[in-house]
C-alpha cells in the first residue's frame, strides 16, 4: 500500500473514531458524571474504595453515553434541519443509522445498570437508570416536540446522576442530595433555554416547541431570569443543613453571576451574544457549586 493510501485511511478512521465518539455526546456525560462524584463526596457514610468509584463514574458516563446516543439516533432527521446538529454523524450519513446501534445503546446501559447494583445496591442502580432513561425517553419521545416545558423535566436527568452517588454511600437520602439533585433540576432550564435563544430561528425551522419558539425572545428572556433567581436561591439552601462556608461562598459567588447574565439578556433578549453570555454563565455556576461542595465536604 502507498503511503499516500495509508495516511488517507489514517485520516479516515480517525474521523469515524471522532464520529463515533461525538455520538455518545462525552461532554454532556462528564457532567453529569462528575454531578454524581459529587453526591457520592457530600454524602455521609462508609469509605469506599478508588475501585468503586471509577466503577460510579463509568456507569453514570456510560449510561449518560447511551442516552445521547439514542437521543441522535431519534432526531437524525431534524438533526439535518439546525446548524448546531447538522453536522452529527447520523444527520450526514458519515454513521449508518442502522438498528445495530439501538443493540449496542441498550447493552450499554444494561451494562451500566448491572455495575452499579454489584458495586453499590439497587437503589444506585436504579437512578443510573432513571437518569438515562428520563433523557433519552421522557425527554426526547415523550416530550421535546410536544411541549415547550420539555426540558423542565428532561432536567431530571441530571439530578439523578446527583442520586445515584449519594445513593451508592446511603441509600437512605439525607437533606444534602436532595438539596443538589433539585439545584440541578433548576438549573437545567435555564440553562437550556439561554441556549435556545440564541439558536431559536434553528428550532422553528426543525418544528420543534422550545420556549423562545412558542413564547418569543423577550418573554423567555424573563422566564429565564427568574429561573435564574430560583436556582440561586435553591443553590444556597444547602447551607443550612449541614454545607460549610466554602459552598456557601461558591453558591453565591456562581449564582450571582449567573443572575447577572441572565438580567443582561433580559436587557437584550433579541442579541445572540447576550443569550450565549448566559448560558456560559450557567457553565461556571455549576462549575464554581460543584467544586466548592467537594472542597467544603472535604474540609469538614
Amino acid at each position: 500500500m502507498e503511503p499516500s493510501t495509508l495516511q488517507v485511511t489514517g485520516r479516515g478512521m480517525a474521523q469515524v473514531a471522532r464520529d463515533v465518539i461525538s455520538l455518545f455526546k462525552l461532554r454532556i456525560g462528564v457532567l453529569i458524571m462528575i454531578t454524581a462524584l459529587v453526591g457520592m463526596v457530600i454524602t455521609p457514610g462508609p469509605s469506599v474504595t478508588w475501585l468503586q468509584v471509577l466503577v460510579l463514574a463509568l456507569s453514570v458516563l456510560t449510561a449518560s453515553a447511551s442516552a445521547g446516543a439514542y437521543n441522535q439516533y431519534v432526531e437524525f432527521e431534524s438533526d439535518r434541519l439546525m446548524k448546531r446538529t447538522a453536522r452529527r454523524a447520523f444527520a450526514t450519513g458519515a454513521l449508518p443509522h442502522h438498528p445495530g446501534w439501538l443493540v449496542l445503546m441498550a447493552v450499554m446501559l444494561a451494562g451500566a445498570v448491572a455495575s452499579a447494583w454489584m458495586a453499590f445496591n439497587g437503589a444506585a442502580a436504579l437512578y443510573v437508570f432513571l437518569g438515562a432513561f428520563f433523557y433519552g425517553v421522557v425527554y426526547t419521545l415523550w416530550l421535546k416536540r410536544r411541549t415547550s416545558m420539555n426540558i423542565v423535566i428532561g432536567g431530571l436527568a441530571g439530578s439523578f446522576a446527583v442520586l445515584a452517588g449519594a445513593a451508592a454511600i446511603d441509600p437512605a437520602l439525607g437533606p444534602l442530595p436532595w438539596l443538589l439533585a433539585l439545584v440541578l433540576f433548576l438549573w437545567t432550564p435555564p440553562h437550556f433555554w439561554a441556549l435556545a435563544i440564541a439558536n431559536s430561528q434553528d428550532y422553528a425551522l426543525a418544528g420543534v416547541p422550545m420556549l423562545p419558539v412558542v413564547v418569543g425572545a423577550p418573554r423567555a428572556a424573563h422566564i429565564v431570569f427568574v429561573s435564574t433567581v430560583l436556582l440561586f436561591l435553591a443553590s444556597v439552601a444547602p447551607v443550612f443543613f449541614g454545607a460549610g462556608w466554602v459552598y456557601g461562598l461558591g453558591a453565591s459567588a456562581g449564582g450571582l453571576y449567573f443572575v447577572y447574565k441572565s438580567w443582561r439578556l433580559v436587557r437584550q433578549p433579541t442579541v445572540r451574544s447576550a443569550a450565549m453570555g448566559a448560558f456560559f454563565a450557567s457553565l461556571i455556576q455549576l462549575s464554581v457549586l460543584l467544586i466548592a461542595a467537594c472542597i467544603d465536604a472535604a474540609l469538614r
